[in-house]
């Protein structure tokens, strides 16, 4: 049986990386590493216990990213100065450059993805995902503004 709601999210999730993938690569990053500096990008600095719950990895498959990240020189880890026994993530310069070509290969979708759909798709892909949120009772992270 098909699921009416998420079959096709988890079929948009995945068109979504497939299609980023080769373009993540030719950058030198995975697509979870490319995810992640595009995150990064916006929230940086933000601590690592953030990351795990937005991201919904397992913390030792996250440490592992993370620690690809910093050896390439894109992250840096620091002790939280407001606590101690937190470690925040943020964005060398360099991963900073590999964010932004990220970001601009995700705006450049978004507006190829938005030439094929009006508003009222747009307001009706919206009412889903606030019922998905409803429905769960979890909200992962509140959206910013673009």
């Amino acid at each position: 049986m098909a699921l009416r709601y998420l079959s096709p999210i988890h079929r948009a999730v995945r068109q979504i990386t497939l299609y980023l993938e080769p373009q993540c690569l030719a950058l030198g990053v995975s697509p979870a590493e490319g995810h992640l500096l595009s995150y990064l990008r916006t929230y940086a600095p933000c601590p690592i216990v953030e990351i795990v719950r937005v991201f919904g990895i397992r913390p030792s498959t996250m440490t592992s990213i993370l620690e690809r990240l910093a050896e390439r020189g894109l992250i840096l880890r620091t002790p939280d100065p407001d606590d101690r026994r937190s470690v925040q993530v943020t964005l060398t310069r360099e991963g900073r450059a590999v964010a932004e070509r990220i970001n601009r290969m995700i705006r450049d979708l978004e507006v190829r993805i938005g030439t094929r759909v009006g508003k009222r798709e747009l307001a009706g892909f919206r009412s889903v995902m606030g019922a998905v949120e409803a429905a769960t009772g979890v909200r992962v992270r509140k959206e910013r503004s673009t």
